[in-house]
């Protein structure tokens, strides 16, 4: 269905959107939008970043073969 609707479809849905609800409305739900999609990649890049540390904690925390003699 949405396969149909073609570029005069969605400029008619755009011009019928902007007379619903305004320029300044539209202009404000954009702006909180783009401020949503920085903070997801915010939150995304520092998941990342956690679970990389937590990566390398692990890879530090092996024993390695001079201890086992060691403690042999």
């Amino acid at each position: 269905m949405l396969n149909n609707i073609g570029l005069p479809g969605l400029l008619l849905i755009a011009v019928v959107v902007l007379v619903l609800f305004g320029r300044g409305k539209i202009s404000s739900l954009m702006g909180e939008v783009g401020k949503g999609i920085t903070s997801f990649k915010k939150g995304v890049n520092e998941g990342t970043k956690e679970l990389d540390d937590a990566t390398d904690v692990a890879k530090d925390v092996t024993p390695t073969d001079d201890k086992v003699k060691d403690d042999a």
